[in-house]
């Protein structure tokens, strides 16, 4: 028999993991403003800074974060009737992220902040399934446990690594 869940634990986990997510998320915002405005303004200096930034940004936030959601936090639901559907469709728009990180890496002026714009969205839009479906789902569930899927994984919570708190256009967002 299982040991009941600590109920306390998911809210946190569910609290945390909806934080971090919204500090990535404007932290997003933030850099693709800053490479939109630079592209806006024709200033090619700024623009390369923020362009570069952005590309780093992805590269050392946004796909270790995804990469992080597909093992733990991913496995358990997949291997459910209820939840199988929905993390395929996560999944699948892991792929898209990754193809237009990809895209903005080759991007140069309106269709690197085309692409930039374009990650915002998808993002956010993959959030918000995650925050209001995903998450909830696993924190409720019997059998699984969101507090033991994200453990120690700072590219989930945030937790242990002080920059993902900050964000690039000076706000603070919530929900």
């Amino acid at each position: 028999m299982k040991h009941p869940k600590d109920a306390a634990a998911e809210t946190q986990a569910l609290q945390a993991v909806e934080q971090h997510h919204a500090n990535m998320l404007g932290q997003l915002k933030g850099l693709v403003a800053l490479l939109m405005e630079a592209v806006e303004a024709g200033d090619t200096e700024a623009e390369r800074t923020a362009h570069a930034t952005l590309l780093d940004w992805c590269d050392n936030e946004l796909i270790p974060h995804a990469l992080a959601e597909e093992g733990p936090l991913y496995s358990g639901p997949r291997d459910t009737p209820e939840g199988r559907l929905l993390v395929e469709g996560m999944l699948a728009e892991h792929r898209v992220i990754v193809d237009l990180v990809e895209e903005l890496r080759t991007s140069k002026g309106l269709s690197a902040a085309v692409a930039g714009a374009a990650i915002q969205r998808m993002f956010a839009m993959h959030l918000d399934k995650e925050n209001r479906l995903l998450m909830p789902f696993v924190a409720g569930s019997p059998e699984l446990s969101l507090a033991a899927a994200v453990k120690g994984l700072h590219e989930l919570t945030g937790e242990g690594s002080g920059h993902h708190a900050e964000t690039h256009d000076g706000g603070a967002h919530q929900r």
